[in-house]
């Protein structure tokens, strides 16, 4: 049994963040009603880097397991009121509607609450729920492009240098996750639902703490400088190196420390703190050309032995056949019935009396509608009512 066992969540959203964050939820317990248009979510229909599936897209398949199918036309009246019963019902409720949009078609807060007054209602949106930037469409490139992330590494004068994954999307999702069970525990002491807002905009700003703390309080420019420094409130040397062979990762090592291994005796002279901000470019350029001439497994075993922070840089083929990954259990892996043996990666929070579990796969469109449409107390003359009337899609079996 997972910790959220025996609560009921909607999830309404659709592409990565809401899908992603209900699927978090999904892993530890809770029934998740993927509440999808009777033609099925957007993301079932469009390819993820070039990848498509069987009936299931790779990208659908990733954001969506531990969930049921419920296809329902909520610009119908019927499939209005079949959402409004689920909702008298629910715990959680997750939309990340255009802003207007949930008020539209009727399952916004206000409305919702007052049908179940103990229900979490999860909002999520690019900028915020108003303001000047509401109408913006939020774009995990785009926030990241706004965040100022991109400035704090890289060369100045070349473009900035965006995360190589869906930065924004999945902290977003991690806010949100946060937030529903926060929210539940605040319920579990008051008995009261709430509105939970979260934004991407503040999302991926706030993880930046340190970073706009030293701008802010400290009042340290961003300035990134002439070579690839990782990151421009760290001295250096700190980023990736090519090696003989392939590349590594090096975190600010003591100077005089790296100048013996690498045998440079003009770091061995300098001052970390000092010179590491005075002198990066300088700093850099030593660095690499020294490590150009052996292989990268030599240089990690003998920073290793000195203590200094090194390491691989891997590409997913790599990652995915780490001896530490195998270990950790990173990914899980089942088969799917459409889509046959799965891989993923799995839940990252161990816990030792009530694991996480995939107790099923990504659905179908509709899979589940008559399933759960049952549990809610309709009988099957109504379903096939409902169905004959395009307000829900009793959909595709496996």
């Amino acid at each position: 049994m997972g910790i959220l066992s025996g609560y009921r969540v909607l999830d309404c959203s659709i592409a990565m963040a809401g899908p992603f964050a209900a699927q978090r939820l999904g892993d530890l317990g809770a029934d998740v009603v993927k509440v999808e248009p009777t033609s099925g979510e957007w993301q079932r229909h469009v390819s993820a880097g070039g990848a498509k599936g069987n009936k299931v897209n790779v990208s659908f398949l990733s954001l969506n397991r531990n969930k049921r199918s419920l296809a329902v036309d909520l610009k119908s009246e019927g499939g209005r009121e079949v959402l409004a019963d689920l909702v008298k019902t629910a715990d959680v409720f997750i939309q990340n509607y255009r802003p207007g949009v949930a008020a539209r078609l009727g399952v916004d807060y206000e409305t919702l609450s007052a049908l179940n007054p103990r229900l979490i209602y999860v909002s999520m949106s690019g900028y915020g729920e108003d303001g000047p930037y509401v109408q913006r469409p939020g774009q995990d490139l785009l926030l990241q492009a706004m965040s100022g992330a991109m400035r704090s590494a890289g060369r100045e004068g070349e473009p900035p240098t965006p995360a190589g994954m869906y930065l924004a999307d999945a902290i977003t999702a991690y806010t949100a996750f946060e937030g529903a069970l926060a929210a539940l525990l605040h319920r579990e002491r008051t008995g009261e639902g709430q509105l939970v807002q979260v934004n991407m905009l503040d999302a991926i700003t706030t993880i930046q703490m340190q970073e706009l703390s030293v701008f802010t309080v400290g009042n340290k420019p961003q300035a990134r400088s002439a070579e690839p420094h990782a990151h421009c409130y760290i001295r250096s040397p700190y980023g990736t190196f090519k090696t003989s062979d392939g590349y590594l990762a090096l975190a600010f090592p003591p100077l005089k420390a790296l100048g013996e291994i690498i045998s440079e005796p003009a770091l061995m002279l300098m001052n970390d703190e000092r010179d590491g901000w005075e002198k990066r470019d300088e700093i850099f350029a030593l660095t690499r050309a020294r490590l150009e001439t052996r292989p990268t497994a030599e240089w990690l075993a003998a920073f290793e032995a000195a203590g200094i922070w090194a390491g691989p840089v891997y590409g997913y083929a790599e990652l995915v056949d780490d001896p530490q990954i195998a270990h950790n259990k990173t990914f899980i892996e089942y088969d799917h019935p459409t889509e046959g043996h799965v891989k993923t990666p799995g839940f990252p929070i161990r816990f030792s009396k009530s694991p996480s579990t995939v107790d099923r796969g990504a659905p179908l469109v509709g899979e589940h509608s008559e399933e759960i449409l049952k549990e809610a107390g309709y009988d099957s003359g109504r379903i096939s009512a409902l169905a004959a009337s395009g307000a829900v899609a009793t959909g595709e079996k496996p």
